[in-house]
């Protein structure tokens, strides 16, 4: 299947080509950002080293999404979903966790109402 043809950087200004919005340099500029003035100081606290020291090694002990694995589908897993939210209590203890694709992850997130409700 065809790739989309790369376009500029979407950060005014850059003329650097991407495939996703932003070049790396001005992709953690806007991180940096967001992280400081828009997501929630509780937020930033739950997902900090130790929680990305936490997720790769999930990902490293389960390499491919669990949904897909279900449906007979062998699909990399990319993201790691908490069973339990921590916000109504859960832990990053590796039994709440399962390891997603984007797309499975974004469809339970969904669901749960976790993100967009």
């Amino acid at each position: 299947m065809p790739r989309k043809p790369k376009r500029p950087c979407s950060f005014p200004g850059c003329p650097e080509l991407v495939e996703g919005r932003y070049c790396e340099k001005h992709q953690r500029e806007v991180d940096r950002h967001y992280n400081r003035h828009q997501r929630d100081p509780k937020t930033t606290k739950r997902y900090g080293r130790r929680w990305r020291k936490i997720r790769k090694a999930f990902l490293t002990a389960h390499p491919l999404c669990e949904e897909c694995r279900k449906q007979g589908r062998y699909t990399p897993a990319e993201e790691v979903h908490h069973i339990t939210p921590l916000s109504e209590g859960g832990t990053h203890d590796y039994e709440n966790l399962m390891a997603l694709c984007k797309s499975c992850h974004s469809r339970i997130t969904a669901k749960e109402g976790g993100r967009w409700g």
